[in-house]
């Protein structure tokens, strides 16, 4: 083999490693920590609740909400703080959800009665806090700002 050849030959196979180590590399550079990429999808895409019906029950009103969690994380915590308003202004009820859990990539439905109230009586529902909210890093303190609250009926839902 003559010295051209073998150089041939040592340089494609440098060329090789030099390429399978520039995916190595670039393999782990997209392996961030998986707690910050996690958050970071779900603030990018946030988390969208849509009170969607309320549907007269016998001395109740059943409230179906609507949760779409675009994102990558998954929340085994995620309780809700909610303040009910009759159709003058006035605080109706106050009442804690536990909404968990909210799969990624996923939309779900909730829905719970509120017994003694009318439908026709709720004119607004403040999601005034959020009571606990975890994903696989733990406890989070962000997730109030994370949601994005609308509404299909006359009545508002609003944070």
């Amino acid at each position: 083999m003559s010295n051209s050849s073998r150089f041939r030959t040592a340089s494609g196979f440098l060329s090789r490693m030099v390429v399978a180590a520039s995916l190595a590399v670039a393999g782990l550079a997209g392996t961030a920590p998986a707690t910050a990429s996690a958050q970071a999808s779900a603030q990018a895409s946030g988390i969208s609740i849509e009170l969607n019906k309320l549907e007269e029950q016998p001395n109740a009103c059943r409230v179906y909400m609507l949760f779409e969690n675009p994102g990558q994380t998954e929340f085994s915590e995620f309780q809700l703080d909610l303040v009910l308003f009759d159709t003058n202004g006035v605080i109706a009820r106050r009442l804690s959800l536990d909404a968990a859990p909210l799969r990624a990539e996923k939309t779900s439905v909730k829905l719970f009665d509120i017994d003694g109230l009318a439908c026709p009586k709720i004119g607004r529902i403040l999601l005034n806090d959020m009571l606990g909210c975890a994903d696989a890093s733990g406890k989070r303190t962000d997730c109030l700002k994370l949601i994005k609250p609308s509404s299909r009926v006359d009545a508002k839902f609003v944070k």
